[in-house]
């Protein structure tokens, strides 16, 4: 049975950050999350103890952990080294193991080779979040061999849960499924995409803290459900009750029509991306895939309809599709 450990959560109410929370109960340990203390759809359980705080504002930060000892610092808001810089300063010599939540796009893209390993090469010059991600990993390897800081780098993908639907549309796709309009796929709707159910994500994550063996080592963590786009899409509209219309639109052309989506695209979703985790599986043999997307939009869906109030249509991306759509078919 894992020793009982004092796990400290910076966040706590995003989508991993919530699930491993959860997970972390289940298991036994002390969990404390601090936050602003604000709000979420993702309620923490009630044996967790709760600290209020501003991740960004240091006085803030230290007045509420002051006195505080922890044996791992689980670390979901930090985007920027300064970020990591100051809890490298922070925690240095108070903690056992400080995780630091990178992302998966921060690997190599287009990547050379599949599936993705641990040592593919760190290298997004499409978008500036994975790139402030890899500098962050850096700094985190250095503090490790220069002075010791117990850092352990993890890198889940595309993780969901009930709340967040994976599409470039979200609810305003399923808004159009549902009134007969067609969808814009990016590129031609077949290459492989990873999607993670939050829960399982959870699995490996709390499995990794305070894991004697994790220190000074990155993870991949993004489970084995590869599915098609065309099917992301096509499992969405079914559990919404109708049969899709996809129309392919490449996502370049995307891109050049709404800029803001052309990172997450050019330098993430664009691509084939499938990954190796069992390096992480080595020391989590219980993390797999238990809940596909089929199941999993199925359960979206159903929340979505229980809470309307979230059923959030935008009109600037719905003219968008429009106007996609109509190029696309002008070819």
């Amino acid at each position: 049975m894992t020793a009982t450990k004092r796990i400290l959560f910076l966040g706590g109410s995003g989508v991993i950050s919530a699930a491993t929370v959860q997970r972390a109960v289940e298991a036994g340990h002390q969990v404390t999350v601090l936050n602003r203390g604000t709000t979420t759809v993702r309620p923490l359980p009630d044996d967790v103890r709760r600290l209020t705080g501003d991740l960004r504002d240091p006085a803030s930060l230290d007045a509420a952990l002051a006195g505080q000892e922890f044996d791992v610092v689980g670390q979901f808001m930090a985007f920027t080294t300064e970020h990591v810089a100051a809890d490298v300063e922070r925690f240095d010599g108070r903690v056992g193991q400080y995780v630091f939540i990178s992302s998966a796009s921060a690997y190599q893209k287009p990547p050379a080779r599949l599936p993705v390993t641990e040592s593919t090469p760190l290298r997004n010059p499409f978008w500036q979040y994975s790139r402030d991600k890899a500098a962050c990993e850096d700094l985190l390897v250095a503090a490790y061999r220069d002075r010791g800081f117990p850092a352990t780098i993890v890198r889940p993908s595309h993780t969901y849960d009930r709340t967040i639907l994976p599409t470039l549309g979200g609810w305003t796709d399923v808004a159009r499924m549902r009134a007969g309009k067609p969808v814009v796929v990016h590129g031609d709707g077949t290459s492989l995409w990873t999607l993670t159910h939050a829960k399982d994500v959870a699995v490996g994550l709390a499995g990794l803290l305070g894991h004697p063996a994790a220190t000074g080592e990155a993870f991949t963590l993004t489970g084995d459900h590869t599915p098609t786009w065309d099917q992301v899409y096509t499992w969405l509209g079914q559990a919404a009750g109708v049969e899709p219309e996809l129309v392919h639109v490449a996502s370049e052309t995307i891109a050049a029509a709404a800029p803001e989506h052309g990172p997450g695209l050019l330098g993430d979703k664009a691509h084939s991306m499938v990954f190796d985790n069992a390096k992480v599986r080595a020391l989590v043999p219980e993390f797999r895939t238990t809940t596909t997307y089929d199941e999993g939009a199925v359960e979206q869906i159903a929340w979505f309809d229980a809470h309307p109030h979230f059923q959030d249509v935008d009109p600037a991306f719905d003219a968008l599709s429009d106007r996609l759509v109509a190029h696309a078919r002008a070819i």
